[in-house]
């Protein structure tokens, strides 16, 4: 497989966001349902937001209007992607590199699109991805559900098979390998313990070094297929 596309999730992976949200939903949590009732970093990881209120409705009872809800997390977003996420080191070189094998580079997201600006005016990419894919532009559910990268491949015009996704959460791992991409498990400090080979992912790298070093492979296969070609 010759990767053409490489499709970056947000948060976890573009940015260090993800301790950041479980801190918050614990805390949520704890306060609407009790101490340790859901399992933050397992269960809903990946999810769409407002996905996550009516699982928290279906299956814990939750009460709390939806709007006040979806409130607390647009105001915690502004302060997460506003203050306290940090790029993931190294993310500029990596982008130029794709970019310059002629990878085409495209952000997928569960986070709505005024929450992907946030990120990417806080931190200069507005030339970093040639499509930014949110779960607000897919018509049905959001991870693990593949429509997102089914979308996302089609927007760039690649073939889901030489697509290659790197995910930090079990339900992107999901999506991604029932889109028929390649799932990258990005193994850092807030997910150590999951699962991922059970969850599908073709190659798990560990920490920034380890996707810096897998990604720095595709881009040598990428320019050694080009030399052959034009030899």
């Amino acid at each position: 497989m010759e990767p053409k596309a490489v499709l970056f999730d947000m948060d976890g992976v573009v940015v260090d966001s993800e301790a950041h949200w479980i801190e918050r939903e614990e805390a949520l949590f704890a306060e609407l349902l009790g101490p340790g009732v859901v399992d933050v970093e397992g269960e809903i990881a990946g999810m769409q937001y407002e996905e996550i209120y009516d699982l928290l409705v279906a299956e814990y009872g939750l009460e709390m209007e939806r709007e006040a809800f979806l409130a607390e997390y647009e105001d915690a977003a502004e302060t997460v992607y506003g203050e306290q996420a940090t790029l993931m080191p190294g993310f500029e070189g990596v982008v130029a590199a794709l970019r310059e094998a002629g990878v085409t580079v495209a952000l997928v997201s569960a986070a709505p699109h005024d929450w992907i600006d946030l990120v990417v005016a806080r931190f200069g990419l507005e030339g970093a991805f040639a499509v930014r894919v949110s779960a607000d532009d897919v018509d049905g559910p959001s991870k693990p559900d593949p429509g997102i990268y089914a979308l996302a491949a089609e927007n760039v015009g690649v073939d889901p098979e030489h697509c290659v996704a790197v995910e930090d959460s079990l339900h992107g791992v999901e999506s991604a390998r029932r889109a028929g991409a390649t799932a990258v498990a990005y193994r850092t400090g807030h997910n150590q313990a999951f699962d991922f080979d059970a969850a599908g992912a073709d190659v798990v790298v560990d920490g920034p070094d380890g996707l810096r070093e897998y990604l720095s492979q595709v881009t040598r296969t990428v320019r050694e297929s080009e030399s052959g070609r034009s030899g």
